[in-house]
């Protein structure tokens, strides 16, 4: 379940949250305690950070982890994507720096636990950040790849890539990643040996989130 404290004020929030050893959402005077992510969501995170770093490494980009704050000016959330992309100079909620405003690409990787949530209210959010050009959303569980794309008219156009010898194109960056490498090392099952008499698979699907606030 998650943890959810009494109404504080968005100043609240960030001084508790500068100060918290974990790591939490706000929206609408709450706060939202969120959980560790499973090896092949942390691994795909990585993967993808990895391979954009490396594409953008002579533009005038940056490629944060889930460590980078954000705040959707327009709702007032506060959230951690899986990763986020700002090209161009950042701009930050205040003067201490650690709450980005502009993202331009912002990146979730899906687990079972909050897939519903990251697909709708979540990404209804993001969609109303006036800088953000791309949402993407890559799947853990299998194979595939969503981008929703800005268009010139306001509204959203989506690519879905699902095949490993395919290229995802991030148009807004103006650069291509081999869905082979956001996949690279990642399985789907993995053994843990708990003992030499008591062995089990497991699938990986720890949820990246306790259970997500619900965004009006």
């Amino acid at each position: 379940m998650s943890t959810v404290l009494k109404q504080v004020t968005p100043a609240e929030y960030l001084a508790r949250e500068r100060a918290a050893s974990v790591k939490s959402e706000y929206f609408k005077g709450e706060m939202f305690a969120t959980a560790g992510g499973s090896p092949n969501h942390s691994l795909i995170a990585a993967n993808f950070i990895g391979e954009t770093r490396q594409s953008l490494k002579d533009r005038p980009c940056e490629v944060f982890s889930s460590d980078m704050r954000i705040k959707v000016e327009a709702t007032s959330l506060y959230t951690y994507p899986d990763a986020t992309i700002v090209c161009g100079d950042l701009e930050f909620d205040d003067e201490v720096g650690d709450t980005v405003v502009n993202p331009t690409v912002i990146v979730e990787v899906l687990s079972e636990s909050t897939e519903k949530y990251d697909r709708g209210r979540k990404s209804n959010h993001y969609r109303q950040i006036a800088s953000l050009k791309e949402l993407i959303l890559i799947s853990q569980d299998q194979h595939g790849v969503e981008i929703f794309a800005r268009q010139d008219s306001g509204g959203w156009l989506l690519h879905e890539t699902r095949a490993l010898d395919e290229l995802l194109e991030l148009k807004s960056l103006g650069v291509s990643i081999a869905m082979s490498e956001i996949y690279r090392n990642v399985t789907r099952h993995s053994t843990v040996h708990t003992s030499p008499q008591n062995r089990q698979e497991i699938k990986w699907c720890v949820p990246t989130h306790s259970s997500p606030p619900t965004l009006l």
